[in-house]
């Protein structure tokens, strides 16, 4: 079982509930979606301006990452998938916002390890969507999901370890590729799907 998993469903009894409660109110997921955007671009800040106190950018990470959870929980709740293009996109943003500090702060490693590691995590973020455009359906399919990757900067951040992080992140990435690339190639075989770009 996969760390996001082992999250989920801990916290998916308590934030559904507040899901029902947010949609009653009339708030939608993509208010939500843009203040965990809001919170990874402080996070990025804060790396850059702040490196000797990396903790500030963690607890920014934490509370974006609590706005994901968010959103999610809303957009079940309310049954509004159309917010899941913001969703997606911002994600992406959030993750280049955040790593873009850490480029920048540096923490003593090399430009080339931190632009592999984002880069994998946008290709493993954009298999599944394209994986899924073309009907290939996967849950939480081994490690290295959003919620793994967003979880272990957290807290190697809150630790003061950010590279650790980042480099637990990179292996986690790698894997993950592997993983659902086999894993997706292996289901369009199967189906004679053949995509295209």
């Amino acid at each position: 079982m996969v760390l996001s998993q082992i999250i989920r469903s801990r916290v998916q009894p308590i934030v559904d509930p507040i899901g029902r409660s947010l949609g009653k109110a009339q708030l939608t997921p993509d208010i939500f979606t843009g203040l965990g955007f809001a919170l990874a671009l402080l996070g990025g800040l804060l790396f850059a301006l702040k490196p000797s106190q990396p903790y500030l950018a963690g607890f920014s990470i934490l509370g974006s990452g609590i706005m994901d959870i968010l959103d999610g929980s809303l957009a079940r709740a309310t049954g509004k998938a159309a917010g899941s293009v913001n969703d997606s996109v911002f994600d992406r943003m959030s993750d280049i916002a955040m790593y873009a500090g850490i480029v920048y702060a540096g923490y003593g490693l090399n430009h080339a390890i931190i632009l592999l590691t984002i880069s994998l995590s946008l290709t493993v973020s954009y298999l599944k969507i394209k994986a899924e455009s073309l009907g290939v359906r996967f849950h939480n399919l081994g490690l290295g999901e959003r919620s793994d990757r967003l979880a272990v900067l957290m807290v190697g951040t809150l630790l003061g370890y950010v590279a650790i992080g980042v480099y637990v992140i990179l292996v986690l990435t790698g894997i993950a590729l592997v993983q659902r690339y086999a894993y997706v190639a292996r289901t369009l075989r199967a189906n004679r799907t053949y995509p295209s770009d």
